[in-house]
């Protein structure tokens, strides 16, 4: 099979490569569009201690299972499935508590198992059996399908800041993962969506979401907007969706009293924060974090997508051959548009 093998740091090479056999517990599937996400760009330059090159990256993924175990009841071929990333060991405490984007071994899709970006992909039994794995309806694009995977992640984020009808929220950063976010807490009855953002391009494509209010933070000061269009009290919800110490910095100091406070997007290795410790104290903030996902939202995910809650297709703005796949990174890097997509 074809495949965009990472060999080693700022190295993917798209060759041949055996194609992949399964065991009695596994399934085959034959990749349909796996989509770009932020952490395989960061995984690309910077590696990732769960991943050993050579090997196959990706985890944002759709395709039809081609082939199936013989012990497999779960699967048939020729239906067509979603795959997430985090895949729960099942056995240690934070997978018996329900919790298994916590897991201590944290297994998942493109990290210690193959990923999406090449033709086909096996999946363990492990996966098959406890991790994101969903069919999907013959309305759903494999496209939209393979957006469950972050939607997925927002899901379990948005839960975690106990979003309440009424509330006004101010969300870090407009990419893909920020819009997503515009979209759910809408749906989940936010009064006012105010959204800031250090790139003018970005924050305009944003525009073709949800919001309410648009703050170009390279323009104006983006805490005394935010504490203007709330009456001098500040959000109710702040959201960090972007890699940005800055953000999370500024972040207490736009939200209200006894706001929630989700460092969602996280930073890079060795990055630190220093903060003033008395506006968390003072105005008792709750401020947490949230990252990945369970196999339930993923569920949770492709439901809203098939009901047409969150159109995804207006997610995607770019859609490239496994060829072309260094292309999309660039793409994807360089923020030139929304969710690059590669179909094998």
């Amino acid at each position: 099979m074809k495949a965009a093998v990472l060999e080693e740091l700022n190295k993917i090479v798209v060759k041949e490569v055996p194609t992949p056999e399964i065991d009695e517990n596994g399934i085959l599937v034959k990749v349909k569009s796996c989509s770009i996400c932020g952490s395989d760009i960061r995984i690309f330059h910077y590696g990732n201690s769960r991943v050993k090159p050579p090997t196959i990256i990706g985890h944002e993924i759709a395709g039809e299972v081609v082939e199936v175990g013989s012990y497999v009841t779960k699967f048939k071929v020729g239906e067509r499935v979603a795959i997430g990333a985090d895949v729960p060991c099942g056995e240690c405490q934070y997978c018996i508590e329900g919790i298994g984007n916590n897991c201590q071994i944290n297994y998942a899709i493109g990290y210690q198992f193959q990923g999406g970006f090449a033709e086909y992909i096996p999946l363990n039994g492990l996966t098959v059996n406890y991790g994101p794995v969903h069919k999907i309806p013959e309305h759903m694009s494999f496209d939209e399908a393979t957006l469950a995977e972050p939607l997925g992640c927002v899901l379990n984020g948005m839960e975690l800041s106990d979003i309440k009808l009424g509330d006004n929220i101010a969300i870090i950063g407009t990419g893909p993962i920020g819009c997503m976010i515009i979209e759910v807490v809408r749906k989940m009855g936010a009064a006012k969506i105010m959204v800031n953002e250090i790139s003018s391009e970005r924050l305009e494509i944003a525009k073709e979401f949800s919001a309410d209010v648009f703050i170009d933070s390279s323009k104006e000061n983006a805490i005394e907007r935010v504490l203007e269009e709330t009456n001098g009290l500040g959000a109710d919800v702040v959201i960090t969706a972007c890699p940005s110490t800055q953000a999370q910095i500024d972040s207490l100091k736009m939200a209200k009293n006894r706001a929630r406070v989700n460092f969602f997007g996280g930073l890079p290795r060795g990055s630190t924060i220093t903060i003033d410790s008395n506006i968390i104290h003072y105005k008792e903030i709750f401020v947490h974090g949230t990252h990945g996902s369970m196999p339930i939202h993923h569920l949770k995910a492709l439901n809203l997508i098939a009901a047409g809650v969150i159109d995804m297709k207006k997610f995607i703005s770019h859609n490239l051959s496994l060829g072309d796949i260094l292309k999309g990174f660039e793409i994807a890097e360089k923020k030139k548009g929304k969710k690059v997509v590669i179909n094998p």
